[in-house]
């Protein structure tokens, strides 16, 4: 095989355990093949292995048996797990201190919301110091991603995500659009339905 020019990217035939691997335009490198020792009767019946997660599996059992506070498991639905306070959870419309919608239909949350779940109609408020207010708000809870970009992108603090709510189940499709009466009203315990944002 000395003196036979092999082209570049071709493996050149294994011989004395050792292989020549050629890589367009580098030196060769030469790789020694490890023969592989046959697997022993235990190897191949994979009972060690067994065993040995099992092992695990039982020891992570006894320990949350024997100290059961120390347990990660929460029952649900009788004992839920805390939630933070920045959960972004279902959402609610702010209210001014005279009990009107704060929103303007801006139509910003509905630019930033990158689901499209939001639907916004405009119209003129009977307020003289309110220029337009929604006559139509829903959101779409099949569509939202629960990104909160419409709180963010809000500038007079119209939308929350701080109901905290979790629990999102309902028979139908309709149940998931939520229109701009249950948005005024959903509102959590403890927590005031007015912002006093400019």
């Amino acid at each position: 095989m000395e003196g036979f020019d092999f082209p570049s990217g071709i493996l050149r035939p294994h011989v004395d355990l050792t292989s020549w691997v050629w890589f367009s335009g580098v030196m060769p490198i030469q790789v020694k093949v490890m023969e592989r020792r046959p697997r022993t009767f235990w190897e191949q019946s994979y009972l060690p292995e067994i065993i040995r997660g099992l092992s695990t599996t039982i020891s992570h059992l006894l320990k949350h048996l024997l100290r059961l506070e120390k347990m990660p498991t929460y029952e649900y639905p009788e004992q839920t797990k805390p939630i933070p306070e920045d959960y972004r959870g279902e959402h609610r419309l702010m209210l001014r201190p005279d009990d009107t919608i704060r929103c303007t239909a801006c139509m910003l949350c509905a630019t930033a919301c990158p689901a499209e779940c939001i639907e916004i109609i405009a119209a003129e408020n009977p307020n003289p110091d309110v220029e337009k207010y929604p006559s139509v708000y829903t959101i779409n809870l099949l569509r939202c991603v629960f990104c909160g970009l419409c709180v963010e992108a809000c500038p007079c603090d119209a939308i929350r995500m701080d109901t905290q709510k979790r629990d999102m189940a309902g028979m139908s499709r309709e149940e998931f659009i939520l229109d701009i009466n249950y948005l005024m009203k959903n509102h959590p315990e403890g927590k005031s339905p007015v912002s006093i944002a400019l």
